[in-house]
């Protein structure tokens, strides 16, 4: 079964307008007779706002959910088809609503179609993963069949790669109708490659691994961030959640490959001495450098990796090197020049420690090698813009590279003299320090009537940018900065939101996401 291509609406259109193309489409489905079909083709459907980000709702809400109101306004035979793939294949909140839709145009008497009663009805026949010894990846096979036939009509395979670099997040997922060919070829695979393993699975194991891929995927990055998935993930999102719920449930997630007990700070610390006093180690001519190196390498593995920090491998180095480091570490200049050799040093030492083959060590260092000269052109030190080293170090106490903007922007008068006080002595990490910072920043409003209560609410916005929490505040922010908005504006209209909202996360992060722009002027 070919892999089918989202259809993406144009951003112009408006919902009725989208619904409206929907269900012309949908009368195709009058014409399907094999349920697998009916299932793929409203899936492809429905992912077409897969992954979308709405700024007056969420779109699972606002286009799914509208979609079950309009096919059950239109009322068609079409419309019930839709609604009844919906009620199998939608949210929980869309498939309550797609039932009761489809059961009240039933009892009007509109057609359905021969495949409404097989929808969905289908039993686990085996379930199946490719591992490749890198543990970079699982490839999990998941086979069913429409209970009552004993044909083997319609069987078929759902495929989801899961994506260890990228937190466990599944990243494609297909479905093929050539189960037994993709069986024998995955089994012809791994016996050809020593590199790849291929074993059955419980399903209960299958479900819980699944489950857990597919919500990384849906928790990945910020809310501003659109997960690096395949083309064919969204056409077959729904598909897929639909299936594996028709797994049984009952175990936990499967220990991805090499995941050890957890890493405390004194068994990191203890992997870290060992490493440095390694035979691998030893050609390292800074140990200072190399050792807090170490630490970064192992922090990584531990936080980012399942708790793996030997596991190796040519993806999971340049990953780390060219996308994590420069994200979210500060490096010394010694250890920018020390960490593709550390890097390289490691792989070495963790390949011994976990029985990596030769012929996987000699890819993981050609791909550190690789991706030392790119390094030094990814990791932009922010002393090379022009910022004091010290400056960089006040704002950084926790090294967290990611977080600079937003602590500028939070605290922008860090360097010279106000008065008699030298601010480049104040540390905006500390609570004294910092409250005297945010009275220099409102030198002028030192005659307003609610200074001190002002004053308290700029302390809090200054605090949440400083810790990243939550996320959406930065995010506003910066949507506001680049209309043109000066940072006061801006700062005005978030004390406002937090004031209005108060301590509720979920409503707060609601309200910011929903910022387009300072309507009628700053609050004051």
């Amino acid at each position: 079964m070919s892999r089918r291509h989202r259809r993406d609406p144009r951003e112009t259109q408006a919902p009725d307008e989208v619904f409206s193309e929907m269900l012309l489409a949908a009368r195709e489905l009058l014409a399907v007779r094999s349920p697998l079909d009916a299932e793929l083709m409203v899936s492809d459907m429905v992912g077409a706002w897969w992954g979308r980000r709405l700024r007056r709702g969420d779109a699972e809400q606002v286009l799914g959910e509208g979609l079950v109101d309009y096919a059950a306004k239109a009322g068609s035979p079409a419309a019930l088809t839709l609604l009844i793939a919906l009620a199998y294949l939608g949210t929980a909140r869309q498939a309550a609503k797609a039932e009761g839709a489809a059961l009240a145009l039933m009892e009007r008497g509109v057609a359905r179609p021969r495949w409404a009663d097989r929808l969905g009805v289908v039993k686990p026949t085996g379930c199946y993963v490719s591992r490749d010894s890198y543990g970079d990846q699982d490839t999990v096979v998941c086979t069913f069949g429409y209970r009552g036939s004993d044909s083997g009509e319609d069987r078929h395979a759902l495929v989801v790669v899961v994506d260890y670099n990228m937190r466990g997040m599944a990243r494609d997922a297909w479905v093929s109708s050539q189960v037994d060919k993709l069986l024998e070829q995955a089994r012809a695979e791994a016996e050809a490659n020593a590199m790849l393993r291929f074993e059955e699975i419980e399903p209960q194991q299958a479900r819980a691994l699944l489950e857990s891929a597919m919500k990384a995927t849906a928790e990945y990055g910020d809310r501003k961030t659109t997960a690096p998935v395949s083309d064919s993930y969204s056409a077959y999102h729904a598909f897929a959640r639909s299936r594996i719920k028709a797994l049984p449930p009952g175990r936990k997630r499967p220990a991805p490959l090499h995941s050890e007990a957890p890493y405390s700070r004194d068994r990191r610390a203890m992997l870290a001495a060992e490493f440095l006093s390694s035979d691998a180690a030893e050609h390292l001519s800074d140990p200072s450098a190399a050792s807090r190196c170490a630490d970064h390498i192992i922090d990584y593995g531990c936080e980012q990796d399942f708790g793996r920090p030997l596991r190796v491998s040519p993806t999971k180095c340049e990953t780390f090197l060219l996308d994590w480091l420069p994200r979210k570490v500060m490096l010394s200049p010694a250890e920018q020049e020390a960490m593709p050799h550390v890097l390289g040093a490691w792989a070495r030492f963790a390949a011994r420690r976990t029985g990596l083959a030769e012929e996987g060590l000699r890819a993981t260092l050609d791909g550190v090698w690789e991706a030392t000269a790119r390094f030094a052109e990814t990791y932009r030190d922010p002393t090379s813009f022009g910022l004091d080293r010290g400056l960089v170090e006040r704002l950084l106490p926790d090294g967290d590279l990611s977080a600079l903007a937003r602590r500028v922007f939070a605290f922008p008068f860090l360097q010279g003299m106000h008065g008699e006080i030298k601010l480049d002595l104040l540390n905006p990490s500390d609570e004294t320090d910092r409250r005297v910072l945010l009275e220099i920043d409102h030198a002028d409003d030192r005659d307003r009537f609610d200074y001190d209560e002002h004053l308290a609410w700029h302390e809090e916005i200054a605090s949440r940018l400083w810790e990243g929490d939550p996320p959406q505040l930065w995010e506003a922010a910066q949507r506001l900065l680049d209309l043109g908005h000066d940072r006061h504006e801006v700062l005005h209209v978030l004390i406002e939101i937090a004031e209005r909202i108060g301590d509720d996360p979920e409503e707060l992060a609601i309200a910011l996401d929903d910022i387009a722009d300072i309507p009628d002027g700053p609050p004051v």
